[in-house]
């Protein structure tokens, strides 16, 4: 079967050229100076029709030094580790800051918006770091992490700890998107795989530590302490890598790489043109658009009616409305777009976006429920449990690195994702229809975990690579946020058809299969993952409670694994793009 979609053209690749190229592995053989630097044309190191922040990242490319860098990335790895860190220990102990205010039923609801906004500001703070610049942008969200932390340990109100879980997330996702933005500035194409899987590794080791670490903050010095303590160590530890890029610019800035231009415009005038820069109208519009539409799905449970309720059909619509017009605005009317409208019509782009939706969709349906049919069916304890469900985050991890050094020798991304990422993955989901039933062996389960954390690892890396790939050095940040905002999306979708399959399937084959001795308490088996583990193992209950999982959990597998189909359509569309030989950076890079 073919299909054809004429209105979808290649994009330009970068493509192998004989420009310079100076790598830190062979610094020796070509040390950077400004001699050196000045030997090329201006346009050949720096793309004077970029935006002035990537400018200032490809003049800062040309004067950073091997020992700088290296430090740099270590400086990445303790920023990394510290983030995921702080991650893990901030939502362990957001129920306890929830029920200290008499509101733990709130707890979903302020991880749920603060989540939500966090995401959005992927796309402005794109903008922001390509205007403005890196560091700069890198020093703002710093700051908010801070000044989160700061609200938190302060807060007496669990309005003004939502608040404050918007400020932290927003400074976390803003200064995690910095650090990759950085890495893809700072890395040749063939390498940048392997060096954005080495700033996630820390996520190996955090998941064993924060729940421990969290228990010991609960039991000795509470947890405003436990939040307040991050907003004295973190901009601590992220000064010297401020330092290292100011220095830089400064650097070359002196060196005449970054030019300084007086704009002579007034106050007004620089209001209007920054305006015009960020296309502020288009970023209004597309947020509220999809925070209409994104809060719809994590908020409907909570409304009188659900789907019913008007408020959630306003949602719907005015998002979905919202969101059309933001289309039509960016393409007929946008003096500046955000979104690379052109980079939209590749074919390998458009179809790396399928995949993200359909990739996230299908893992949100069958994840959703995982940890509880964990607890119920499979009676494991909450420390095993927690150990099985982070299998994918340790092994996801750990396999991208292997996945690194098979694209910087490689350099195929779509046989990878084809041939590998994406059969296991289906394999494994398949193969949970059968082992995710009553009386079957928690080591099949584990061992699907692990081949998904293989198809996982294998996939995030090759799906940002790809987008990476087709685009321009001046489009990397808009596109990576492209596929934050459509894999949030395909999550929130996942998740709603999830609850949409619990609610509707759950509840009917628990009622047909409860002996009648238990019928009176269906309500509180229904809605209480510790009543549904307080019945004996092997009582009529407790086998009809764990028979109506397994067999709410086969529809939602078999949903699931229908759905991995898009994404392997989806991979047979892409290029088959080699980055083995491309050249996308200059400079002093990895």
């Amino acid at each position: 079967m073919r299909f054809r979609f004429n209105n979808l053209t290649p994009n330009e690749v970068p493509i192998a050229e004989d420009t310079v190229h100076t790598s830190c592995v062979d610094e020796e053989k070509a040390p950077t100076t400004t001699a050196n630097i000045l030997l090329k044309k201006d346009s050949e190191v720096i793309n004077k029709e970029f935006q002035h922040g990537v400018q200032a990242a490809e003049a800062i490319n040309q004067v950073w030094t091997r020992n700088h860098l290296i430090m740099a990335y270590i400086l990445i790895w303790i920023i990394e580790f510290l983030l995921t860190f702080a991650s893990g220990l901030t939502g362990t102990l957001t129920p306890y800051v929830t029920s200290s205010f008499q509101a733990h039923s709130l707890t979903a609801t302020t991880s749920i918006i603060s989540s939500l906004i966090a995401r959005l500001i992927k796309l402005p703070y794109a903008k922001l770091m390509d205007i403005w610049g890196r560091p700069q942008a890198f020093c703002v969200m710093v700051a908010s992490f801070t000044l989160g932390m700061v609200m938190m340990a302060g807060c007496n109100d669990v309005k003004t700890y939502c608040a404050a879980q918007v400020f932290y997330y927003v400074g976390y996702n803003g200064i995690d998107f910095t650090l990759t933005i950085f890495i893809a500035d700072t890395t040749q194409l063939k390498n940048r795989a392997w060096w954005i899987a080495f700033s996630s590794s820390p996520w190996i080791a955090t998941v064993w530590a924060y729940g421990p670490a969290a228990e010991s903050v609960l039991n000795t010095i509470g947890f405003r302490w436990g939040f307040g303590i991050w907003a004295i160590i973190f901009p601590i530890i992220c000064i010297p890598l401020f330092g290292l890029f100011y220095y830089h610019q400064k650097k070359a800035e002196k060196q005449g790489l970054i030019q300084k231009l007086d704009s002579g415009r007034t106050w007004a005038e620089s209001f209007i043109y920054y305006c015009r820069e960020f296309d502020v109208i288009g970023l209004l519009l597309i947020a509220a658009g999809l925070a209409l539409f994104l809060l719809t799905f994590s908020l409907y449970s909570y409304q009188k009616g659900e789907w019913k309720s008007p408020l959630v059909i306003c949602f719907i619509i005015f998002g979905g409305l919202l969101i059309i017009a933001f289309a039509l605005y960016e393409m007929y009317l946008a003096p500046v777009t955000f979104i690379p409208w052109g980079l939209m019509k590749d074919r390998t782009v458009f179809f790396t976006y399928t995949m993200v939706a359909s990739l996230y969709c299908a893992w949100y349906i069958w994840d959703s429920y995982f940890y509880s049919m964990l607890i119920v069916v499979f009676n494991q304890s909450v420390t095993n449990a927690t150990y099985i469900s982070n299998i994918y985050t340790i092994g996801s991890c750990f396999w991208a690195l292997v996945v690194g050094i098979i694209i910087r020798f490689n350099g195929r991304l779509k046989w990878l994702a084809l041939y590998f990422g994406v059969p296991i993955t289906i394999l494994a989901v398949g193969l949970l229809i059968k082992f995710r039933q009553p009386d079957t062996n928690i080591g099949y389960i584990v061992m699907c975990q692990i081949f998904i954390a293989f198809g996982g690892g294998t996939l995030v890396m090759c799906e940002q690579m790809t987008v990476m790939a087709v685009s321009s050095h001046q489009h990397i940040p808009a596109v990576l946020a492209m596929e934050a905002m459509i894999a949030s999306i395909g999550g929130a979708i996942g998740s709603t058809i999830a609850a949409a399959l619990w609610t509707g399937i759950f509840p009917v084959k628990l009622a047909e299969l409860l002996p009648a001795s238990s019928q009176a308490d269906f309500t509180s088996i229904y809605g209480s993952l510790v009543v549904q583990s307080s019945y004996p193992l092997g009582s009529d209950t407790r086998n009809a409670i764990n028979q109506a999982y397994g067999d709410t959990q086969r529809l939602m597998l078999i949903c699931a694994t229908c759905l991995y189909f898009v994404t392997l359509i989806s991979t047979m569309f892409w290029r088959n793009i080699n980055v083995k030989d491309m050249k996308q950076i200059h400079g002093r890079i990895w």
